[in-house]
């Protein structure tokens, strides 16, 4: 029987410190933790969420306990996307970790963009991890990317639709700040929204391959201002966002390719009840958040 080993996975998204360890066996260990966000603020400055990572990231790996295992690759989030220019300080710092200890172990170091990570870890953990061979959509909706992208290959990624604003994951923290909720505020508004009544039903447009959110987002605050309750605030910011996120499926999806849906927002019960259907696939809600597990596959199906 070939000796069991495995892959370490590295991503420092402006959320989370997140690592992962993932074995030939099949077996998964994960370990994260939320960057801290002042109170009433909706995010982090990079060099904030940068010195996040330094103060907290040695605990994260700790708990992995890597030197237990039989390491041979690292597979790390250097980029938000896998496109020329793409840049965020706060995955430079999970590199130099990655490269540190690849130098270290004497193994390699395989980069991956976080949206690919993304992906991976909703396809493996959805248990649909034949669709990497083939062409598929992928609805990626997090706090920081709302976009619908059409997948030849983990490295063939296109936009097909996305947002001309903000993410849906920014109106879900923008309205929950807004409410005095904690951010990130999607587990928050989700729990408030279950008591809410729809006040209106949100109206919906998506004209040439972008949706705008921005207005949802004054419009809430109106209603704030005229009594709504919360709980139906939260109501109507949840139905608009899923009803947003069925459209852009619905609109930019010309050959009726399977559908992979990964990010945090994902992790919405009401949201993915809206969005489910045949040939549709949600990743666990725990590997929907920024997580290491994916980059730790892919650098796997390297080593």
């Amino acid at each position: 029987m070939d000796k069991i080993f495995g892959a370490l996975g590295i991503d420092t998204s402006n959320y989370t410190s997140s690592a992962a360890v993932v074995m030939t066996d099949g077996t998964c260990k994960s370990e994260k933790k939320l960057l801290p966000v002042p109170e009433g603020a909706v995010g982090l400055r990079q060099s904030d969420a940068v010195f996040a990572h330094v103060k907290q990231f040695s605990e994260v790996l700790s708990r992995l306990e890597i030197s237990k295992t039989d390491i041979r690759a690292i597979g790390v989030s250097s980029r938000p996307r896998n496109v020329e220019g793409s840049y965020m300080p706060c995955f430079v710092y999970g590199l130099s970790v990655a490269e540190s200890l690849g130098s270290a172990l004497g193994i390699p170091v395989y980069r991956f963009s976080h949206q690919q990570g993304h992906i991976a870890a909703a396809a493996f953990s959805s248990g649909s991890e034949e669709l990497l061979c083939k062409p598929f959509m992928c609805l990626h909706a997090s706090g920081g990317t709302t976009e619908l992208l059409r997948v030849d290959g983990i490295d063939r990624i296109s936009i097909a639709a996305s947002t001309a604003d903000i993410s849906v994951g920014q109106l879900i923290d923008r309205a929950g700040v807004m409410l005095g909720l904690p951010f990130p505020s999607g587990p928050y508004l989700e729990n408030l929204a279950k008591n809410g009544s729809l006040p209106e039903k949100p109206k919906i447009t998506v004209r040439d391959g972008q949706c705008s959110l921005s207005g949802f987002e004054n419009k809430a605050k109106t209603m704030l201002e005229n009594g709504v309750s919360p709980e139906n605030i939260a109501l109507y910011i949840i139905e608009t966002v899923a009803l947003t996120l069925k459209k852009l499926c619905d609109s930019y999806n010309p050959d009726n390719l399977p559908v992979l849906f990964v990010g945090g927002v994902m992790s919405n019960e009401r949201i993915k009840t809206v969005l489910d259907g045949n040939n549709r696939f949600f990743a666990e809600p725990r590997f929907s958040s920024d997580n290491a597990s994916g980059v730790a596959h892919l650098a796997l199906r390297k080593a």
